[in-house]
């Protein structure tokens, strides 16, 4: 679950990381009261995406007065941000991050992140911090630090040392910089994060460190443990059908392809769409419907992929084991029956109960048609939709 800048800022100032003063605006006339309640200028006006790249797309502005503020403000608010990470359409902007400026002498780079190869937390950190870090990595990878943190062990002095050492921190900033990292380390840990990146990280002209943006991705499989961060979710930046799969307990994610399809099992689903792929078609979503799934989730996950619009055809690929063929078969008929079938739809089963799945699909009357193996379906859903 990914949250705002100006939600994240306020999570850092529970845990003592620096980030400037800054508050949300949802109109222009409230964008003003804050500017004007901050008491200087320059302020920033921050368009609030859960994407990144707002600076490029033109959705992080520099204001000198109030006049500006407005004018910015009224700019941002219900524009349509496009940056690299919110692909050609964009993203509604409906709120704003004011903050006051920052004398700047270096922007520097820090993220945390797991690393499921080593199971570690992975301190990421470069000197050149800012826009063009992607630009970084690609071309000059060596300038990019990376430390392990055992989790079991917690973060150690000789690596908050190894940070400050390789971003060239002076040694008036160290100490500073030390607790920042500490204390951003345990946030990581105690909010279930897989994600919190400072781009830029700023080096002041007083020598202070402090968090100029805020970046937190949070593990939705560990927000049990966390029902105040629940709250924090913002339905509006998150795909509306991908919204309506989590209340299913579906595992949904929609992306750009004409084929819908349904799998039990996250590994199944991505060979699924790896071989829809090599076929010559491109699935139009990820589907989990898991192991086991009842007969209610099933029809709800056929539901959901025929409302996209998007998709021409429809692949099911099951292997029956926790959630058996006949109850599968089930959910699929009562779904059918609901909404209509429009589209060819390509089904592949094998495991616990097979025949009576087979004998139930067969009976409902519904245009199926049957593939012997997972490639004979990936055949045939292609020759649907081209």
């Amino acid at each position: 679950m990914k949250i705002h800048e100006y939600q994240a800022k306020e999570l850092f100032r529970q845990y003592q990381v620096p980030v400037p003063e800054g508050r949300p605006a949802f109109s222009v006339e409230e964008a003003v009261d804050t500017a004007k309640a901050m008491g200087g200028f320059p302020v920033v006006v921050k368009a609030q995406i859960h994407a990144g790249g707002r600076g490029k797309g033109g959705g992080v502005k520099l204001a000198h007065s109030l006049e500006e503020v407005q004018d910015l403000a009224g700019q941002m608010l219900g524009m349509t941000l496009v940056t690299h990470q919110t692909g050609p359409a964009g993203r509604l902007v409906k709120k704003l991050f004011i903050e006051a400026g920052q004398q700047i002498e270096k922007e520097l780079y820090l993220s945390l992140l797991m690393d499921r190869a080593t199971a570690t937390v992975v301190i990421m950190a470069s000197r050149d911090g800012g826009m063009d870090i992607e630009e970084v990595a690609a071309k000059t990878p060596e300038r990019i630090i990376k430390i392990h943190v055992d989790p079991l062990m917690g973060i150690q002095g000789y690596q908050l040392r190894r940070a400050g050492f390789g971003l060239e921190l002076p040694p008036a900033a160290m100490k500073a910089f030390s607790s920042l990292l500490t204390n951003l380390y345990k946030f990581f840990v105690a909010n279930d994060c897989s994600l919190v990146e400072i781009n830029p990280l700023i080096l002041t002209s007083d020598q202070q460190v402090m968090a100029l943006d805020a970046k937190v991705d949070f593990d939705s499989n560990a927000l049990f443990r966390h029902k105040d961060l629940l709250a924090l979710r913002d339905l509006d930046e998150e795909d509306p059908m991908e919204v309506e799969a989590s209340k299913y307990d579906l595992n949904y994610i929609n992306l750009d392809g004409n084929v819908g399809n349904i799998v039990n099992g996250a590994g199944l689903a991505m060979a699924t769409m790896d071989i829809i792929k090599k076929a010559g078609a491109t699935p139009a979503n990820f589907m989990d419907v898991g192991g086991g799934a009842s007969s209610e989730q099933v029809e709800n996950a056929f539901r959901i992929i025929l409302a996209d619009k998007k998709v021409k055809a429809v692949l099911i690929n099951i292997f029956g084991g926790i959630l058996r063929c006949d109850i599968f078969a089930k959910g699929v008929v009562e779904s059918a029956k609901k909404t209509g079938i429009t589209v060819p739809v390509v089904v592949r089963m094998e495991g616990t109960n097979v025949e009576e799945g087979r004998r139930i699909l067969a009976d409902s009357t519904l245009n199926l048609t049957s593939a012997s193996d997972l490639s004979d379906a990936a055949q045939k859903i292609a020759a649907a939709v081209n």
